[in-house]
């Protein structure tokens, strides 16, 4: 009797690790950022530079799922999907993620200045703080429901080789020297064991060589 092997199905692994690390880095920040205005830590320059970085990767995560998740979804579920509500998320996100980014742009540009501006800093800071509380609750709220409606959709519907080409596509915006340690430092055991499967031995050599810059910089960061 034939039988027939089952269509592969996508990899949403590497995606809800990208997740989490959001989730999980934007309420360390929000932490962070309560305890210098609260003048617990000191400001540092290192450190404003850190919160620019998460907001670009969070940014880029956002705008790979509208300019190329979305029409895949679209495209291979048809009528089986309506993103109407996760679009509005997204246009609630917008505002939030975009108050984050100036006023931690706003952060870096101070200290490039090469004056201390110790009241500025302050008052960027404390807005910089109260902006990433938002977006700590906003991401929760919206990865949540993104990973009910559609993870269920992509695996049902859409195709392991259109599913390679959205994470292609989140892949080259990103800042691969931060990403890729974060992922490791996020990743629970089986995850881990998981991409080193996918990805073979190149991903070993390029954690171990990525590994000791990321340590630095979350020490920088998150240290006393």
């Amino acid at each position: 009797m034939a039988t027939t092997t089952p269509e592969p199905k996508p990899n949403l692994v590497g995606f809800r690790i990208n997740h989490r690390t959001m989730r999980s880095d934007t309420r360390r920040l929000a932490e962070l950022l309560s305890r210098m205005t609260a003048g617990q830590l000191a400001y540092d320059r290192r450190r404003a530079a850190a919160l620019r970085l998460l907001c670009d990767g969070i940014h880029h995560h956002h705008k790979m799922e509208d300019e190329v998740l979305w029409p895949v979804l679209q495209r291979s579920a048809g009528a089986e999907i309506d993103l109407r509500e996760l679009s509005d998320d997204h246009a609630a996100l917008d505002p939030v993620l975009d108050e984050v980014r100036v006023a931690a742009d706003d952060l870096v540009a101070v200290f490039a200045s090469g004056s201390s501006g110790a009241g500025r800093v302050r008052t960027i800071a404390a807005q910089l703080a109260a902006a990433l509380v938002q977006l700590r609750d906003v991401l929760d709220e919206h990865i949540e429901e993104e990973e009910r409606l559609i993870f269920p959709v992509i695996r049902s519907y859409v195709s392991v080789a259109d599913w390679n080409t959205v994470e292609r596509a989140v892949c080259r915006g990103g800042a691969l020297r931060f990403e890729l340690p974060r992922i490791e430092q996020y990743a629970r055991p089986e995850e881990l064991a998981e991409l080193r499967r996918i990805a073979g031995p190149v991903l070993r050599l390029m954690l171990a060589a990525l590994r000791p810059g990321f340590r630095r910089r979350e020490a920088i960061v998150f240290g006393g």
